[in-house]
């Protein structure tokens, strides 16, 4: 579960492009008409497993923001028929990371945050289903970032033999 839910995570996320504008759309299924003459980037530019990578970005290698941590909350899985298949209500959270630039850009760091979760609401998979946003919060205990989390919740399954 955990493996296909971070493949399709990390897939949705490496989509999601912005152009000079300053619009985000989605490269994979958005209708770009003029896609050759809009200048674009990847919106996200570094997506990774979370490791309490913002308590300790002085001493990793730098990576580019925005970006975004895929942490997997401990969860208990219940069994359906025991040995054979489980379910579980995992909590996924997602921390955004950007830099702490001004007032203005980084309350437009919120659109970001919109715009990943309407990519990921309903996101489904062999076994996963109904990836829903739970809860956010902002981190502002960083000199020059700022750390948001979004928390998502799903239910997954887990088959045997």
């Amino acid at each position: 579960m955990r493996e296909e839910l971070y493949r399709k995570l990390k897939e949705r996320l490496e989509a999601l492009c912005i152009g000079v504008d300053g619009v985000y759309y989605d490269a994979a299924t958005e209708d770009m008409a003029d896609a050759d003459s809009v200048e674009k980037e990847r919106a996200i530019k570094h997506i990774d497993l979370w490791n309490h990578n913002v308590e300790f970005i002085e001493q990793e290698a730098a990576w580019e923001r925005p970006a975004v941590f895929i942490e997997f909350v401990p969860f208990k899985w219940k069994a359906i028929v025991p040995g054979i298949e489980y379910r579980a209500e995992p909590i996924v959270n997602l921390h955004v990371v950007t830099d702490w630039v001004s007032q203005d850009a980084d309350v437009r760091q919120f659109g970001l945050l919109d715009r990943i979760h309407e990519l990921l609401a309903g996101l489904e998979g062999e076994t996963f289903m109904e990836f829903d946003i739970d809860s956010s919060s902002t981190n502002h205990n960083h000199e020059d970032i700022v750390e948001n989390i979004e928390t998502y919740t799903c239910v997954a399954f887990r088959h045997l033999r």
